[in-house]
């Protein structure tokens, strides 16, 4: 056996090579897509005609004189100009003609859209076709309380629709389990002040990428999704193309649950047990662009890590932090307990990620080869390093000559799970 193995990562736009003691490696991991769909527009057609737990929309849209279909924004990768016209067609065979039809998009805490963009969403054809909106967080209507005592205020022309269709893809949430299903609605269409009320619970135990039941936060989404009256979903699973392997429609939560095993087969991968030492790289440009982009790496690598384990992040940062809040709130904290108790004082979106790298770094070590200057990244909790090896030498000298080193190639997408806490 060799006594070093050269692994390649990326690096910005370019590769790095690394060299790691071979008999120090727990495992190296990778995420593995499903093949794309051949026909990306007769798959949704296809999860129309066999809705999950659920009677056919064209059922279901009898006689309804004001449909909304919510439609994720620009900053989502949902392939909504391959999920309305499908949608639509199934409309209009329910005797639903397009001017009882208005898509809304939900921005959540986004900026609005203009006429381009929404074009490019949806398409040419179905935004000349069918009202297009941009929901308004600040003309919304109260529906209730959830039992975690967050307020469901939901935009006015959704909370006043007949029936509500969620549209959206499906992928890792950092806190959330999965995106996709009721988040169409809370936060999608939601008030300021119900995302920040949901928001808050990402501090929660159980609240983790990969876990939809059991988790707070996904949970109180769920039952938000009820009490606004969204009543059908058609969610697309993306792979790394952000072609669809798998549509899935019908029941917003066991359809959501349908899809959400195909993100598994793709990108959660088993580990025999957890690591002294994970060596994270979040795969190159653009996902390495800056320390913000670079988060959900990072955190997927923590739930590999022993507590008081290391994790060495390789991201270029060549743009820094990357983000205004973020940087402030990071740069601000005294120690990484600052954030936490911060956000449950006052919810900030971009601020966010700075919690979710100082709830990590409150557990874990933390090394980062980066083009970022050693007193930033020091700023930022994390020990600086000049190359990966060199993190490695000083993690091994802490962590013993023997610790098993987990290596995450492509982070960003790839979630670690130990056999035994699966079964």
């Amino acid at each position: 056996m060799s006594e070093y193995t050269e692994i390649k990562l990326k690096y910005g736009t370019d590769y790095r090579k690394v060299s790691i003691p071979t008999k120090n490696i727990l495992d190296i991991i990778t995420p593995e897509d499903l093949p794309a769909a051949s026909d990306q527009l007769e798959e949704v057609r296809r999860s129309l005609r066999e809705p999950i737990a659920s009677e056919p929309l064209s059922v279901l849209a009898k006689g309804k004189e004001n449909v909304v279909i919510l439609c994720s924004d620009i900053t989502r990768p949902s392939p909504s100009y391959l999920l309305v016209p499908p949608i639509l067609e199934e409309l209009n065979a329910a005797g639903v003609d397009d001017d009882k039809i208005t898509i809304v998009f939900g921005l959540g805490y986004h900026r609005p859209h203009n006429a381009e963009e929404m074009k490019k969403l949806v398409g040419e054809e179905v935004y000349n076709r069918v009202k297009c909106i941009d929901h308004d967080r600040n003309n919304c209507v109260y529906m209730g309380d959830t039992s975690r005592g967050t307020p469901v205020w939901l935009f006015e022309p959704v909370a006043k629709a007949d029936f509500i269709i969620g549209t959206g893809n499906l992928e890792f949430h950092y806190k959330a389990g999965y995106s996709g299903g009721y988040k169409a609605l809370m936060p999608g269409v939601c008030s300021k002040e119900s995302v920040q009320a949901n928001h808050v619970m990402m501090i929660q135990p159980g609240t983790m990428p990969g876990k939809a039941d059991g988790n707070p936060m996904r949970e109180d989404i769920e039952e938000a999704g009820k009490i606004g009256g969204m009543k059908f979903l058609v969610n697309a699973v993306l792979d790394s193309n952000k072609d669809i392997v798998k549509c899935v429609a019908g029941d917003p939560i066991k359809a959501h649950r349908e899809g959400a095993k195909y993100i598994d087969m793709m990108y959660k991968r088993p580990i025999p047990q957890k690591a002294d030492i994970v060596l994270c790289c979040p795969g190159g440009h653009p996902k390495d662009i800056n320390l913000y982009q670079a988060q959900k790496g990072f955190e997927h690598a923590s739930y590999a890590v022993k507590d008081g384990g290391i994790i060495i992040l390789f991201a270029k940062c060549d743009e820094m932090l990357g983000e205004a809040t973020f940087e402030d709130w990071m740069i601000r904290a005294k120690s990484p307990d600052d954030p936490v108790k911060w956000i449950q004082e006052e919810f900030v979106l971009g601020a966010h990620k700075a919690v979710v790298y100082c709830m990590v770094l409150q557990k874990k070590k933390a090394y980062l080869v980066s083009e970022m200057p050693d007193n930033l990244a020091k700023k930022c909790f994390f020990d600086p390093a000049k190359s990966v090896e060199e993190a490695l030498e000083k993690a091994l000298d802490e962590m013993g000559s023997d610790a098993k080193i987990l290596v995450m190639p492509y982070a960003n997408s790839t979630l670690p799970y130990v056999v035994e806490e699966e079964e």
